[in-house]
């Protein structure tokens, strides 16, 4: 079953980084920070994202299923 996230990373990423991240949206906060956010369809693509977010070294702040 599908289940929506919202990945909170350090810095500013842009649209371009979508691919990269499987299609997921990808939007700049005020506070400097990134969200990424979507639809995963289970917990080993999440495992898959957060280790490519380890592998390009960028830095984790928050994670949060939601809806």
């Amino acid at each position: 079953m599908n289940q929506h996230y919202e990945i909170v990373i350090q810095g500013h990423l842009t649209q371009k980084w979508a691919v990269i991240f499987d299609g997921m949206d990808i939007s700049v906060r005020p506070d400097g920070n990134t969200m990424i956010s979507g639809l995963l369809p289970d917990q080993a693509a999440l495992y898959g994202l957060l280790l490519r977010l380890r592998d390009l070294g960028l830095t984790l702040i928050s994670l949060n299923p939601s809806r």
